[in-house]
């Protein structure tokens, strides 16, 4: 199937099958695919935690308003963080980019006051989001980028240290009766010529 068609099919899943469960090949894949996730200068700056475990799962779906039923039935959960430590960030900076990337960090970005610096961080991480979702519908695996968290609590669940948790998403295979299906209400999308411009 050609990607187009691809993401015509793909929505943001409502109701996932409790019963079905994502294949372990497929989870290391997707681990894989989210490690080579473009960034600017390749700065990298993120966190991502896959848990699979009901009784963490159950937890952090009690941290989730309104998306708690889609993560207690989804097969797994993806939580999406952001190094917010910035001298643990400049470390990894000099130890792993190129003379380039590292110039640009420390002329451009760090001059920068820090929460403004973790900003744009946190923009690399959302970067991640559109890579892995679009892997995601490539794979037949249905997704829900989850911003409606509590990031506190689950970095206190999840023992996160020295990252900001962003956002979360589920993953898992859609219920027959999730009514919101593309194939039974179609897309709702603005027009091409209310988002897109062409300047030839």
């Amino acid at each position: 199937m050609d990607f187009r068609s691809i993401a015509e099919e793909r929505y943001t899943t409502k109701k996932y099958d409790a019963t079905k469960k994502i294949s372990d090949s497929q989870i290391e894949d997707l681990k894989h695919i989210l490690k080579l996730s473009p960034s600017s200068i390749n700065s990298q700056p993120w966190l991502f935690t896959f848990v699979s475990n009901k009784q963490i799962k159950d937890q952090l779906a009690d941290a989730s308003y309104s998306n708690a039923s889609k993560i207690k039935d989804a097969s797994h959960l993806v939580v999406f963080s952001v190094l917010d430590n910035l001298e643990e960030f400049e470390k990894r900076v000099e130890e792993n980019l190129h003379e380039g990337s590292i110039k640009f960090y420390k002329q451009v970005v760090k001059p920068q006051p820090e929460e403004k610096t973790i900003n744009w961080l946190s923009q690399q991480v959302y970067i991640t989001l559109g890579f892995f979702l679009a892997a995601c519908a490539t794979m037949k695996i249905d997704s829900t980028p989850m911003e409606g968290i509590e990031p506190k609590k689950y970095k206190e669940i999840l023992k996160i240290e020295n990252h900001k948790v962003l956002f979360s998403v589920a993953l898992g295979h859609r219920h027959l009766e999730d009514d919101t299906q593309p194939s039974l209400v179609g897309k709702s999308r603005l027009g091409a010529d209310v988002v897109i411009q062409s300047i030839d």
